[in-house]
């Protein structure tokens, strides 16, 4: 249901679309059509207990936090791969954050980039290669610890699923794009792995994939990805454009984009969880998800300081790309 404080929200649109038509009958119009729009075509939360069983899962210390492995932990060992998933099981990860990507044979992998360039040793486009050839390369790529992982095979989602599976780890599914392929291969991991949906969730920026998702199995745990200001500035704060009037529209783009994730889209995906850069986070920001249902997930969190300030003030869980040594966080 809509959460007691919508209304003033609703009555923020009701006076805007007054104030731009000078119509109470077209702005109660509007208001009222968004409102059964939202009403009608939500998904509700999973139930809270099995949202907990993911985001808090039981066999933490009583102090601590869940604290899950970017890419599987990027910085402890080649990113997205069955040795970091491994890693991170090692160095008390209690859950790792993979990056689905798809083959040109349509193969369900792990892969962050759209090009293998940065993390193989080979070039070109992840989609526009077969499984097979993806396969001749090496994973560890760059990797500043390549020699000890060295022959390392960028893996299958199946053989990834498995491999958490067997470690206890708690899954975050990040998926960039491709909605109708990604809730298809997610669909039959669940399928094939019932304790997935006690032990995953499914992330995005993308609302349209968390949407189609909860349209494919509505029984699955899911989570918003967000960072505002992302349509105007990378992750490292630089400008988009080069252009200040181009800048200045999406900056105007981004503060609508960031009104709906915190009023409108959460409530018509039904997540469980929204995972917010570590910037945008504050107790009070804490208390705001809590009082939705929804928990709040930081990232990237990679300082021994910051990992303190979770654990013992803001008391939530956070993804991190190294549960070794504080390093700088990786775009």
């Amino acid at each position: 249901m809509l959460q007691i404080g919508d209304e003033v929200y609703f009555s923020a649109v009701f006076l805007l679309v007054l104030f731009g038509t000078r119509s109470a009958i077209g702005a109660s119009a509007v208001t009222a059509s968004i409102y059964v729009f939202i009403v009608m075509f939500r998904f509700p939360q999973v139930p809270a207990d099995q949202a907990s069983q993911v985001l808090r899962p039981t066999g933490l210390a009583s102090a601590g936090v869940p604290v899950v492995a970017h890419r599987a932990g990027g910085h402890d060992a080649p990113e997205n791969t069955i040795a970091a998933i491994r890693e991170a099981s090692r160095n008390g990860a209690t859950g790792v954050e993979l990056d689905l990507g798809f083959t040109a044979d349509g193969e369900a992998v792990l892969m962050h980039d759209e090009t293998v360039d940065r993390t193989t040793n080979g070039t070109g486009a992840v989609g526009t290669l077969r499984l097979a050839e993806l396969r001749t390369l090496d994973a560890t790529g760059k990797h500043r610890l390549g020699e000890k992982f060295k022959g390392e095979k960028v893996p299958t989602l199946q053989e990834a699923v498995e491999e958490c599976i067997n470690h206890q780890l708690t899954i975050f599914f990040d998926v960039k794009d491709q909605p109708d392929k990604a809730a298809a291969a997610l669909g039959e991991m669940y399928h094939k792995h019932p304790v997935l949906y006690n032990s995953s969730i499914v992330c995005s920026f993308q609302p349209k994939v968390i949407y189609k998702m909860r349209q494919a199995d509505p029984g699955v745990v899911t989570a918003l990805t967000h960072r505002p200001w992302s349509l105007s500035r990378y992750g490292d704060g630089t400008p988009r454009s080069l252009s200040a009037w181009t800048n200045y529209w999406l900056g105007v783009l981004d503060v609508l984009l960031d009104w709906a994730h915190h009023h409108l889209l959460w409530n018509l995906c039904g997540v469980s969880a929204i995972l917010m850069q570590k910037d945008f986070i504050s107790l009070d920001y804490v208390q705001y998800w809590a009082e939705r249902g929804v928990e709040v997930v930081g990232w990237t969190i990679n300082t021994a300081v910051d990992k303190q300030y979770y654990q013992d003030v803001l008391k939530i869980s956070y993804i991190t790309d190294s549960l070794r040594e504080d390093c700088e966080p990786h775009y």
